[in-house]
């Protein structure tokens, strides 16, 4: 199980001479917390989350065209909090979620390059949950890491299938995967398996709770759908091409109406077992739409931090206990479900990190509490750590600071269509003035220096670099691309490193650097790979560097294999 994964990683830091940093959030929690056994009477927990379903991709939101029956119906029974912000792109919206702190205390920065990371000493809602005697369980997206300590399953998780990356098939994934019939990670191993991806993960989320049924269970149902390749059967979207809407549109929306009818499977697995008036769920999406089409009248889309890259749907569902068809307009955020759900389940909060959030059960639960106003932020931009006052927003209640120099007026305008920065000095004034003291509050939490994948460990051998998460000015994503993986080499001993990648179109070399260990090979035309062996290592933090030289330039290969061989 992922808690005891933590739990013996310490000890084998211990033994091997390593520093333990942070120390393991399992082991944080004061002994008061309740055992299973005594845990019956608390609700279980379903929190569902969507890939770039924005807003306006709702039919209980006005778009007259998407086809959404069960989650429509679903929001009728729920509580709708009509202010609900997350950030601009997935992971770091991922990291809030899963931790109540912002994005930027937590290491996640980006999606991609080595900067959606999340530090392994970051407590999660899994783990303060597990600690309390639930059973957890991720199906569909982690995207806080695909290596070992940094995996769902190194960080609460006790059942985890999950796809690699950002998305199954981005680099991160073996080549070729397809949202049909897909490798996926099942607790740490790699599987093929048959059907659509959104169908599989809650088919596993059904399986689970099943299991579990008689004691308390969270379950992160995190579709990668509706976000890119478009890939759906064609009987989902043809409808939507009937109605005139352009390919684009008519896949993304095919996809929602798959995941509706898997809300609806899922919704009716709780009555038949009898689980619905004793189980929280919560629906909400990671950010707004990817592309053009309705956003409900909001400004812009994913990866803005306008209204539409960061204003989402979140509804609450506590069958008989939170009133249904209930609407909250309290600003509220992703930092806001961890302390939420853990002061509904009784568990207890990780006293060695700052949770940035608010508890929302005042609110949920119909009373009329003091809830005095706050101040949220959001940024996000592509870099290796953020730079001040560039693509973000400070949000209080009514009013709205973007960039620094733009201010809106939410209650009047939600569509932030008119700049009323000049005519209200004093109040951009207050905005900035609070957005630059979290700024400098949250960076100087840990600093932006991104988490070490480690090599050599009993809980990842081998461990499969990818460039997910390498790094460096000529990093990305192209045939062309070069970086780099920072780990830590964490027992001595011999090692053996494979470079896979694509064809060679002429003779080349391969070039190794990581520690003290060095090589070349040359490589003839057509090459797909190759292995430096018998390297001897020891403890180090390093910088593994995998290097293809051909006549013309000097390219990184798709994927890095590291095998500790005694």
């Amino acid at each position: 199980m992922a808690i005891d994964q933590k739990m013996q990683r310490r000890d084998f830091l211990k033994h091997t001479g390593h520093a333990v940093l942070g120390g393991s959030a399992a082991l944080a929690f004061p002994q008061t917390c309740r055992s299973a056994e005594a845990a019956d009477d608390r609700p279980n927990i379903i929190l569902i989350m969507t890939d770039d379903q924005g807003y306006g991709d709702l039919g209980c939101h006005g778009n007259d065209k998407i086809r959404t029956p069960n989650l429509d119906h679903f929001a009728s029974e729920s509580i709708e909090m009509s202010q609900f912000c997350v950030s601009p792109v997935c992971a770091p919206t991922r990291s809030s979620l899963m931790t109540g702190r912002y994005n930027y205390r937590t290491g996640v920065v980006d999606t991609y390059l080595g900067r959606a990371m999340m530090h392994s000493d970051e407590t999660t809602l899994a783990e303060m949950l597990s600690k309390a005697g639930y059973r957890t369980g991720i199906f569909g997206k982690w995207h806080l890491g695909d290596n070992y300590p940094l995996r769902s399953i190194d960080n609460g998780f006790q059942e985890s299938l999950v796809h690699n990356g950002g998305g199954i098939g981005q680099p991160a994934d073996p080549p070729g995967n397809k949202y049909q019939d897909p490798i996926l990670q099942h607790n740490g191993e790699a599987k093929q398996y048959k059907g659509y991806c959104t169908d599989i993960f809650t088919d596993a989320a059904i399986e689970f709770i099943q299991k579990n049924k008689k004691r308390p269970f969270f379950v992160y149902l995190s579709t990668n759908a509706p976000h890119t390749p478009l890939q759906i059967d064609e009987k989902y979207y043809k409808p939507y091409l009937d109605m005139g809407l352009d390919e684009t549109t008519a896949k993304v929306y095919g996809m929602i109406e798959n995941i509706d009818d898997n809300i609806g499977r899922l919704m009716k697995k709780l009555d038949r077992l009898r689980l619905s008036k004793n189980t929280l769920v919560i629906f909400l999406t990671d950010n707004g739409p990817q592309q053009e089409r309705y956003v409900a009248g909001f400004r812009n889309r994913k990866g803005s931090v306008y209204e539409g890259g960061i204003h989402v749907p979140c509804y609450i569902r506590w069958t008989g206990t939170f009133q249904a068809g209930k609407q909250v307009d309290r600003m509220a955020a992703h930092i806001d479900i961890v302390p939420t759900v853990l002061e509904i389940c009784g568990a207890q909060a990780d006293t060695n990190h700052k949770i940035d959030g608010k508890s929302l059960l005042p609110l949920l639960k119909g009373d009329k509490p003091n809830w005095p106003d706050r101040t949220l932020f959001f940024q996000w931009h592509r870099g290796d750590e953020p730079i001040l006052f560039k693509q973000c927003a400070a949000r209080s209640q009514r009013y709205k600071m973007v960039n620094g120099d733009e201010l809106y007026d939410l209650q009047n305008d939600p569509g932030e269509s008119t700049n009323i920065a000049a005519e209200n000095p004093e109040i951009l004034a207050k905005l900035r003035k609070e957005y630059d003291d979290w700024f400098a509050d949250v960076s100087s939490t840990r600093g932006y220096a991104p988490p070490r994948i480690q090599l050599g460990t009993p809980y990842e051998n081998p461990v499969i670099l990818t460039r997910q998460d390498w790094r460096g000015p000529e990093a990305g994503w192209g045939k062309d691309s070069l970086g780099y993986w920072e780990v830590e080499i964490m027992t001595p001993g011999t090692y053996e490193i494979r470079f896979r990648f694509l064809p060679l179109a002429e003779d080349a070399r391969a070039e190794l650097q990581l520690a003290s260990a060095a090589g070349v090979l040359k490589l003839p035309k057509g090459s797909t790979d190759c292995t430096f062996s018998g390297l001897r290592l020891e403890p180090d933090e390093a910088r593994l560097e995998a290097k293809l030289i051909l006549s013309e330039k000097t390219i990184g290969v798709n994927y890095v294999d590291v095998i500790k061989t005694d």
